[in-house]
């Protein structure tokens, strides 16, 4: 699905194939009670499995697009009296805002590719205890990096220029935004998708300039694309467990 999308130059999410293709494998290996999907906790208040998952998912979105409005709108006030040199300082302060950012998807979504593989491990018996090792931890950094300098440009390209046209401003704010709401739910223990905190504060920033200049159309693309990842996701990993099973 990630290659997919990717091919496409669409953010999708990578959680939601992580997430999807976990559930199908264990539905298919072990049934559907081996899920924890939450849906009959959510009477009593109680949130987990698969529910408080999805639920952040959602409110990370949520977050993202109002964080991106507000903070767009504050932005463009404070500077209204600021005269046009101020852009150079903005480039600069992008600098520090990138690297934030950068630090803020490593911090959450590198968890989550370490937790499936000492799961994998633990599997096998390779790993007796939780306590991720270094090798695991250097290889999906390694990775992470390789893979946003070899595969990122299409999306890049949908996040910056696509949906809307950032300006310096734009990009600050985005970034801020988009920070901030990672390493929030990094702290709370949260699997969100960096892709959609920080696409969802792009259209917040553009609605906030400039609801018009948006390219709403391509938001809903990449939302059917977020609805499908998970159900997709968990339908190829079943099969893929499936055909295992046979060839095996």
């Amino acid at each position: 699905m990630n290659i997919f999308t990717w091919k496409r130059g669409l953010p999708a999410s990578s959680t939601h194939s992580l997430v999807g293709g976990l559930v199908g494998a264990a539905a298919a290996g072990a049934g559907l009670g081996s899920v924890a999907w939450g849906i009959e906790e959510i009477a009593s208040g109680e949130l987990i499995g698969l529910s408080r998952i999805v639920l952040f998912l959602i409110v990370s979105v949520a977050a993202g697009f109002m964080g991106g409005y507000a903070l767009r709108k504050v932005s463009a006030l404070l500077l209204r009296p600021a005269k046009r040199t101020v852009t150079r300082n903005l480039r600069r302060a992008q600098w520090i805002t990138t690297g934030l950012l950068a630090f803020a998807h490593g911090s959450n979504d590198s968890q989550k590719q370490m937790g499936v593989i000492v799961l994998a491990l633990m599997s096998a018996g390779l790993l007796s205890t939780t306590d991720i090792p270094l090798w695991v931890r250097v290889s999906c950094a390694a990775m992470m990096a390789a893979g946003t300098l070899a595969g990122g440009w299409e999306i890049m390209k949908t996040l910056g220029r696509r949906i809307f046209p950032l300006r310096p401003l734009d990009s600050l704010d985005s970034q801020l935004t988009s920070a901030s709401s990672l390493l929030a739910s990094t702290v709370l223990g949260a699997p969100v998708s960096s892709t959609q905190v920080v696409a969802s504060s792009v259209m917040g920033v553009g609605a906030a300039k400039n609801a018009r200049m948006v390219q709403w159309g391509v938001g809903k693309h990449m939302v059917v694309s977020w609805f499908l990842t998970i159900p997709a996701s968990a339908t190829i990993s079943a099969l893929i467990l499936f055909i295992l099973r046979i060839v095996i």
